[in-house]
């Protein structure tokens, strides 16, 4: 979970952006090219928004 409905948008892309940091340090040395494929945000019942991959990879660095 990254956000609630009460969050603003810049709070929501924030955590966005610090969660796509925690999963970089994640990543195993082993691991060959794209760790990240896709992103994708929704609510719980609701359809999910894909994201732009490179452009929160290139904010998280």
């Amino acid at each position: 979970m990254v956000g609630k409905l009460s969050f603003g948008p810049d709070k929501i892309y924030d955590n966005v952006v610090e969660f796509i940091k925690d999963l970089q340090k994640l990543k195993p040395a082993t691991a060959k090219g794209a760790f990240i494929k896709k992103v994708t945000i929704s609510c719980t019942m609701g359809p999910g928004l894909k994201l732009d991959e490179s452009a929160l990879a290139n904010e998280a660095k």
